[in-house]
C-alpha cells in the first residue's frame, strides 16, 4: 500500500469517528507499513487535527461513564490500554465531579439489588460492593451509594 493510500484511508476513518494515535499506529502495523511512513502519516494526522489524543480522551471518558456506566478506575484502565498518557487522562478525569459517578452508580445498584440473592443484608451489600468495584467505581463512592440504599430500605 502506498503512503498516499494509507493517508487517504486513515483520514477517512478519522473524519467519521474519534480515534487515538495508538489505534492508527496499530492499523498501520497491521497493514505492514514501514516505520518511516508511519511517522510521516502520524505527523500529518496530528498536525491537521485528524487525531488529537486529548480530544479523544474527553469523548471517551464521557461516553464510558454515561453509556457504559463505568467508574473512574475502569476508564483509567481502558485509556491505559489505548496508550493515552496519564498526563492527558489524569486532568480530564479529575474534571469529572464525584456527583456524576454517584448519578451513574445509584440506579445501577438499585436495579442490581433486586436481583442479588443473599441471606443477610451484609452479604447483599458485599455482593453489591464487588459488583461496583468490577465496574471501576472507587470505594468511597460505593460506600455513599450503599449507605443511601440501606437507609431507604430500612425506613
Amino acid at each position: 500500500m502506498k503512503e498516499q493510500q494509507v493517508l487517504y484511508k486513515l483520514t477517512a476513518m478519522c473524519s467519521q469517528a474519534e480515534h487515538c494515535s495508538q489505534e492508527m499506529l496499530d492499523k498501520m502495523k497491521k497493514w505492514d507499513i514501514p516505520e518511516d511512513v508511519q511517522a510521516r502519516v502520524m505527523q500529518y494526522l496530528t498536525q491537521e487535527k485528524f487525531i488529537d489524543d486529548e480530544r479523544y480522551c474527553r469523548f471517551f471518558v464521557k461516553d464510558k461513564i454515561k453509556y457504559n456506566k463505568w467508574g473512574r478506575r475502569k476508564v483509567e484502565q481502558a485509556l491505559y490500554m489505548k496508550h493515552i498518557p496519564s498526563s492527558i487522562s489524569g486532568p480530564i478525569l479529575d474534571e469529572i465531579p464525584a456527583e456524576d459517578y454517584l448519578e451513574v452508580l445509584r440506579p445501577l445498584l438499585k436495579s442490581k439489588r433486586k436481583t442479588v440473592k443473599a441471606a443477610t443484608e451484609y452479604e447483599r451489600n458485599m455482593k453489591l460492593i464487588k459488583f461496583a468495584l468490577g465496574r471501576g467505581f472507587s470505594m468511597d463512592i460505593i460506600k455513599d451509594c450503599i449507605d443511601d440504599a440501606t437507609e431507604i430500605y430500612e425506613s
